[in-house]
């Protein structure tokens, strides 16, 4: 009861660094509208598989404590073999949701603040570069700290997910000139979030994978999510068209995109990610879903809407229509290495959905996370998201050319 009660204190201690865009953190579902079995989910994944030209495709669809598992395709081209729920997923920039996961806990639990400037955590001697404000903890985990979305290009068969290491970007850090003042833009930054893992693994004195193993993962025995698959994971990882290198230690990409997993450890993921299981146990998980920045606050945002226009920006997490809304959506999209990976939540009908994909010999331009969302909303018993207005187009000024002299 006193742990409880603990975890509650620190969870309000965290609440007034949230900005609240209605009376609950989630709305609730309206009464008497059916939710479909989930079950129904089956010919949906079909559906949407066939339309993406996968090569595999892995979906994982929790509500409450019911899992639905589905494999569609092959393992590899040629396998005849479908996935199933113990296949090896790089799950990319879902990374990011797991570093926030340990973040929210390591500020639940007083060892930084979001407010923390990210030169607290700096190696010696090395100078963290300010525009006006400092970059902090809460700017790497929103993508509005100034910081570009990559270092750089990793230099020829780097394998996937191992540029840049720790030794690399702190020297490269001094050097840059922020694009933005810290908090009032935001621009997708993948190394943004490699620097919160160091940060993190700072505060607590301990490697950063060993922090989200002790805190997150062993917690949830989640045994196949790894930065270090061993040769029996290796060969069930999923393969695309495409070959993309070796499968190997992404421990330098830890707090970005290097995790590997299985269908199994997401579903007990998502079930996390869904709430806390003992009723009155505020959840860390749910306090890095909640909205931090509204896009309105903004000068711009760049990187944000793969899945949909945000209304929202949590800790590595992005919200989907208003708060209020039963088709209220918070997810978060990955991509690299011959996968897309997303996962998609409606708390109103607590319902979560994890997709992984592999590269496929054929373009059929079909935005897979707006179809997933679709596919998430149809099996919630809700309508699809409506049509996005079009953006408008910026006119560039016309500048007279002379025409070449002919030869």
């Amino acid at each position: 009861m006193r742990t409880a009660r603990r975890a509650l204190l620190a969870f309000l201690l965290l609440a007034p660094l949230l900005l609240r865009t209605g009376p609950p953190a989630f709305a609730q579902p309206p009464a008497l509208l059916p939710i479909p079995p989930l079950e129904s989910a089956g010919a949906l994944g079909s559906e949407l598989f066939l339309q993406s030209g996968a090569t595999g495709l892995v979906l994982v669809i929790v509500r409450d404590h019911q899992v639905f598992f589905r494999g569609y395709g092959e393992t590899a081209p040629g396998s005849q073999l479908p996935p199933d729920d113990d296949s090896l997923i790089r799950l990319c920039s879902l990374t990011k949701i797991f570093t926030t996961d340990v973040l929210t806990k390591l500020v639940l639990d007083g060892t930084v603040r979001l407010d923390d400037p990210l030169q607290h955590f700096a190696p010696a001697r090395t100078l963290v570069p300010k525009r006006i404000k400092p970059i902090t903890l809460a700017d790497l985990a929103t993508h509005t700290s100034g910081l570009p979305r990559e270092l750089g290009t990793a230099p020829r068969g780097t394998p996937h997910f191992t540029f840049p290491d720790a030794r690399t970007r702190w020297r490269w850090l001094p050097n840059q000139h922020l694009r933005t003042t810290p908090g009032t833009a935001a621009l997708y930054s993948n190394i943004g979030f490699d620097f919160l893992s160091d940060a993190l693994q700072s505060a607590a004195h301990k490697q950063y994978a060993a922090l989200l193993a002790e805190r997150t993962l062993n917690p949830l025995h989640m045994r196949d999510t790894t930065f270090f698959p061993n040769l029996a994971q290796c060969s069930r990882l999923l393969l695309g068209v495409h070959d993309e290198g070796a499968c190997t230690s992404t421990e330098e990409t830890a707090g970005s995109s290097g995790l590997y997993s299985t269908p199994v450890d997401m579903a007990l993921w998502l079930e996390y990610l869904l709430g806390a299981t003992t009723p009155g146990d505020p959840s860390p998980a749910l306090g890095a879903q909640n909205v931090y920045l509204l896009p309105s606050q903004l000068v711009s945002q760049q990187g944000l809407d793969h899945a949909g226009e945000p209304t929202g920006i949590g800790l590595g997490w992005i919200h989907l229509l208003p708060a209020d809304d039963p088709a209220h959506i918070v997810e978060k999209t990955g991509g690299g290495g011959g996968f897309s990976t997303y996962i998609a939540i409606i708390h109103s009908r607590r319902t979560a959905l994890f997709l992984a994909a592999t590269d496929g010999g054929i373009d059929t331009h079909v935005n897979l996370f707006k179809a997933a969302n679709d596919l998430l909303l149809a099996v919630s018993g809700l309508p699809p998201l409506p049509p996005e207005p079009p953006k408008p187009v910026r006119k560039r000024p016309h500048h007279r050319t002379r025409r070449p002299a002919l030869r």
